[in-house]
C-alpha cells in the first residue's frame, strides 16, 4: 500500500477501537497482524524525553487487522478487558475456527460459545459463518436447536443444524 493509499484508509475509517493494554500493545499488535490475513502494524509510538514515560518505550501501536484500525495503548494495570465488549472473527471454514481460536488462546482462555481471551484479556469470537445463518433461519425450531447446542460447547463447529 503506497502512503497516499494509507491516508485514505486512515481517513475512511470513521471509528478506531482504542484497546487499553497494560505494557504489552506493540507484542500484542504484532501476534494478531500475524494472525489474519490483511494484517499490519502500522505505526509505533515512542516517549519522548518530553514524557510521559521512559524514553524509547511504547506508548501506542497503530494496527490492522483484516483491514480493520485498531490502536494499542500502554496504558499501565489501571483498566482491564472483561467479556462486555469483545472481537468477532467470522471464519469460512473450520480449519480457519480451530487455527484461530488456538492461536488467539494462546496463554490465554478458551471460553464457551466459542470465545478465547487472548494473553492480554481481549476477548475474541471465533464464529463459522454457517452460525449466522443458521441462528437467522425462518425455522424458529432449527434455530432453538441451534442455539441450544451452541451454549452448550466450547468451540463452534461450522457443521450444518
Amino acid at each position: 500500500m503506497s502512503s497516499r493509499e494509507a491516508e485514505i484508509a486512515e481517513i475512511a475509517q470513521k471509528t478506531t477501537p482504542n484497546l487499553w493494554c497494560d505494557t504489552e500493545a506493540d507484542e500484542a499488535a504484532h501476534h494478531c497482524a500475524s494472525l489474519f490475513e490483511d494484517s499490519r502494524v502500522v505505526r509505533v509510538l515512542r516517549c519522548t524525553e518530553a514524557g510521559p514515560g521512559e524514553s524509547g518505550t511504547v506508548v501506542a501501536v497503530q494496527f490492522e487487522l483484516a483491514g480493520q484500525r485498531f490502536v494499542g495503548i500502554n496504558g499501565g494495570p489501571l483498566f482491564r478487558f472483561t467479556e462486555a465488549v469483545s472481537l468477532e472473527v467470522r471464519c469460512a471454514a473450520q480449519e480457519e475456527v480451530d487455527r484461530l481460536r488456538e492461536q488467539l488462546g494462546e496463554g490465554g482462555e478458551h471460553g464457551p460459545c466459542g470465545w478465547v481471551a487472548d494473553r492480554c484479556g481481549l476477548s475474541w469470537q471465533v464464529v463459522p459463518n454457517r452460525l449466522h445463518e443458521l441462528i437467522t433461519d425462518p425455522d424458529e425450531a432449527k434455530v432453538a436447536r441451534v442455539t441450544k447446542a451452541v451454549l452448550g460447547t466450547g468451540k463452534l463447529e461450522a457443521a450444518a443444524g
